[in-house]
């Protein structure tokens, strides 16, 4: 009960016209060092597309006024201040990560049926032949290996076809006068999921400005989910592999796609060797 008397006579202080007076100047500094942190803070989730952030951001501005409220000196105030810098630090420099998992964490992981070595390797050379194919004729494509942990707003961007997966149903979805050749299509286990899915594209100044909507997009979607992306350029028919939001392969050949196959489908290798 002293505790709370004790608070309530430090807020009355605060807030009096004279306590008010003393620290005009401080809560002026307060209140310009906020609104730049949070403006940039701000500017920051918007062009990284983490809208999903801006409820922790309310939360430590709460905080920060409240810590700043409840204590006699500023120094609490300037303390979540710092917590703030520090917590924009690390969002700056781990955002990819960071969004990636929050991301990953709210969608319901799907499981596909279990597919046996033998018709793993069979899907992963179907999946080669066809990249390998288009990568020939020029042929533009966007492939991304999904565990079924892609937000839902993607997939129903374009259209689900729960397909077998051939080489000749690859190449048909992204032949050009196609209706779904402009998007992305979605793999999932031993089926293409769904085609024609427009993806969100990397927002990077500093990405090359040669490279396309089809690499942006993959670096986008390897942003937001762990994800696999295989690219085949239209213009020169350079094949990319994309992960984790940045291109881990460029001039990709049958080896690599393959590699990065294997990684997607370790599981259902595995598991027969396992049991």
């Amino acid at each position: 009960m002293a505790r709370l008397e004790e608070i309530i006579e430090i807020i009355k202080n605060n807030f009096s016209s004279t306590g008010f007076a003393d620290r005009w100047l401080t809560y002026l500094l307060q209140l310009i060092l906020f609104t730049i942190l949070y403006y940039l803070m701000f500017k920051v989730l918007r062009n990284n597309k983490a809208d999903k952030f801006v409820g922790i951001i309310v939360f430590f501005i709460v905080l920060s006024g409240l810590a700043s409220a409840f204590s006699e000196s500023i120094s609490s105030g300037v303390l979540f201040i710092v917590i703030v810098l520090a917590a924009i630090l690390v969002f700056t420099m781990y955002h990819t990560e960071i969004k990636r998992s929050l991301l990953d964490a709210g969608v319901k992981k799907s499981k596909s049926e279990p597919v046996t070595v033998t018709g793993v390797e069979l899907i992963m050379d179907e999946i080669v032949r066809a990249v390998q194919n288009m990568s020939k004729n020029d042929i533009g494509a966007l492939i991304v290996l999904s565990n079924g942990n892609l937000p839902e707003e993607i997939i129903e961007s374009g259209t689900k076809i729960n397909a077998q997966i051939t080489s000749q149903m690859v190449e048909a979805i992204f032949y050009p006068k196609a209706p779904l050749h402009d998007g992305a299509l979605i793999i999932e286990g031993n089926k293409l999921y769904a085609a024609g899915c427009f993806l969100p594209l990397a927002q990077d100044e500093r990405l090359p400005k040669e490279m396309g909507s089809r690499h942006r997009a993959a670096l986008g979607v390897t942003m937001v989910a762990s994800v696999t992306a295989i690219v085949v350029s239209e213009e020169t028919g350079i094949i990319s592999i994309a992960k984790n939001g940045v291109i881990k392969k460029k001039y990709a050949d049958a080896t690599d796609i393959k590699e990065a196959l294997s990684d997607y489908y370790w599981s259902d290798l595995t598991a027969e060797a396992v049991s």
